[in-house]
């Protein structure tokens, strides 16, 4: 048996902002989009060229306040294929939130708090 991993989906709190940001910071598009015909909820699937695995993006119409994701010790992993450009984006993006130059490695925050790795 074997398993392919397809999506990883995260809650956001406005779903524009958080398109815009996946676009900006990681070239990530919307593919696909479901709305609830009763306005309760919209799930945006995005992802790129380079893969087929897609971010999914769930706003939840009954889900006003923050959402709580912990200490931000779970996250997903990008490669860049050119690193110092990715990282002067993501610097004049302001969305750097660690960074560990041992490891040659940093993270950005998107604007909902997940952290998201960048690797050369």
């Amino acid at each position: 048996m074997k398993f392919k991993m397809i999506h990883e989906n995260y809650n956001v709190q406005d779903i524009d902002r958080s398109l815009e940001f996946y676009k900006e910071a990681l070239g990530l598009t919307e593919k696909r989009r479901k709305e609830a015909p009763d306005g309760s909820f919209i799930i945006v699937y995005v992802g790129n060229d380079e893969s087929d695995f897609e971010l999914e993006l769930t706003w939840l119409n009954d889900h006003p306040q923050k959402y709580d994701i912990g200490e931000e010790e779970f996250h997903l992993a990008f490669r860049a294929d050119d690193f110092d450009s990715a990282q002067k984006l993501h610097s004049e993006m302001g969305c750097i939130c660690f960074e560990n130059h041992d490891m040659g490695i940093y993270f950005i925050q998107d604007p909902d708090g997940y952290w998201l790795e960048i690797l050369p």
